[in-house]
Formats: C-alpha cells, structure tokens, sequence
C-alpha cells in the first residue's frame, strides 16, 4: 500500500466517524485489518491491549477508556477528542419566538 491509499483510507475512517457512519469498533478492525495487515493477537501487542480487550473492542462489546482508545488510534495520528455533532439536513437550529 502506498502512502496515498493509507492517507485515503485513514481520511475515510475519520469522516465516517465524525459523521457517525460506523462504530468505533468497526473503525478499529478496518484500522488493524486494512492498514496494518495484522492478526489481532500481534495488534493488540503494538497497542498493548490484551487479545480479549481487543475482540471485545473490534465487536463493540467493551467500554474502553480513552487511555485504551489512544492506544488503538495513537499510532494512526488519531486521538479521541470532543467534536460538535453534525448537523443533518432534517435539524433545523432552533429559533427563539
């Protein structure tokens, strides 16, 4: 893989984050599986995650830390933040009378 297809990639999980697209577990399978090409057990060694950690997270069945989260993200140049929501074309802003 080349570093534009990475860079594509990596701008895709993060706007299909924002925009709440897919879950934070599907975002770290694609991270593992389409840009690292590893299994999960040595993933979860570079993130210093347990395996089960790790399957747990990638099936959305854990309530991982942002400690956790960093750890996964980190080393992709992503880190857990606080961002406004979207705004969909069917919210309308509130108006005051």
């Amino acid at each position: 893989m080349d570093i534009t297809e990475r860079d594509r990639i990596l701008t895709e999980i993060r706007t299909q984050l924002a925009a709440d697209d897919i879950t934070i577990g599907q975002a770290v399978r694609r991270l593992r599986k389409e840009i690292t090409g590893l299994q999960q057990a040595r993933f979860a060694q570079m993130c210093k995650l347990s395996l089960r950690a790790l399957r747990q997270l990638e099936q959305d069945e854990a309530n991982p830390t942002m400690h956790t989260l960093n750890s996964v993200f980190g080393p992709f140049g992503m880190q857990v933040g606080i961002v406004s929501k979207p705004q969909h074309a069917t919210q309308r802003p509130k108006t005051s009378s």
